[in-house]
């Protein structure tokens, strides 16, 4: 089922994604169908949430886009989630939609809010639209099309390429990272390697990636997004 067959037809689109990749895919359908959305995030003790109405506030690609990349993020299944969190950020969520449902626009918030359930920080950021940004600003929608993507090919025999390129990763920091998920992790100032269990993954600075054990390109992505970041 494509993302067309899954949003047609709804007023409001509320996220409940785990990646970039599905967050930016969601985005460039809302922008260019003129759809409110109200993204939301949380991982550790840490949540974020913020409202979307295209051509009125920033599209999330304004907000991530500019930087040139995510770099290394962490993620569910290598720092976990306390339960608290996605209940507090699910419910700011469910706030907003409720007033954009009764029609008072007057009352959303208009701001990123971030909480940190752990320390007790709440902050509110009031970001500004990127008018070069190429969802809402020039209506390029690469992630609908798919050239947005990583690029993945087979390299060799039973292993799969990702050729990601915006991210400048700190192996030293993902070795930390990953060691008490995974177990045992090499790694050097160019590569890290890990295994999962039928798979091996190595990971270079640049971002790009080889999974071996495999020739499943959507296995391939959901690893890397799983242990890497979206």
């Amino acid at each position: 089922m494509c993302i067309r067959d899954s949003l047609t037809g709804f007023d409001i689109i509320l996220d409940g994604t785990d990646n970039f990749e599905s967050r930016l895919l969601v985005n460039d359908f809302a922008v260019k169908h003129s759809v409110p959305w109200i993204y939301a995030a949380a991982v550790a003790s840490y949540g974020l949430t913020m409202t979307i109405r295209p051509g009125v506030t920033p599209c999330l690609a304004c907000l991530l886009e500019e930087q040139g990349g995510f770099g290394l993020e962490e993620t569910c299944d290598t720092i976990g989630v306390l339960g608290p969190i996605v209940n507090l950020i699910a419910s700011l969520q469910v706030a907003e939609a409720l007033k954009l449902l009764s029609g008072r626009q007057a009352a959303l918030t208009n701001r990123l809010l971030s909480c940190e359930i752990w320390s007790g920080r709440f902050q509110s950021l009031q970001p500004t639209r990127n008018l070069d940004c190429r969802a809402c600003g020039h209506h390029e929608f690469s992630y609908l099309t798919g050239t947005a993507q990583p690029h993945i090919t087979m390299c060799g025999r039973d292993s799969v390429q990702i050729h990601e390129r915006s991210r400048s990763l700190d192996l030293a920091a993902l070795r930390a990272r990953l060691e008490p998920v995974v177990g045992s992790v090499r790694h050097n100032d160019f590569l890290l390697r890990f295994a999962i269990p039928p798979h091996e993954m190595t990971v270079f600075a640049d971002g790009r990636a080889i999974l071996k054990g495999s020739q499943d390109p959507a296995l391939a992505r959901s690893l890397y997004a799983r242990y890497i970041g979206s």
